[in-house]
């Protein structure tokens, strides 16, 4: 998990305008993790992006890259 969780703080980090406020959380249950990614309040809309496509090819790469490890995951923005 902790290659999802660099992955997802490296992507974030590329696309916000403060990049030492990003953090990513890991909760892991059986089989699910969630990774919750946190960024400044003037940084959210550049993460969501228009109509949440930014948001949404976020989480299609996370879960591309976690078919390996067997478990689903899922990607919360706050």
């Amino acid at each position: 998990m902790a290659n999802l969780q660099e992955t997802l703080l490296d992507i974030a980090k590329a696309i916000v305008d403060s990049p030492d406020e990003v953090k990513v959380t890991v909760e892991e249950d059986d089989n699910n993790v969630t990774l919750t990614l946190t960024v400044a309040p003037e940084d959210m809309g550049m993460v969501i992006g228009r109509h949440g496509r930014i948001a949404k090819a976020i989480r299609t790469v996370i879960k591309a890259a976690s078919v390996s490890s067997g478990k689903r995951v899922n990607v919360d923005i706050r």
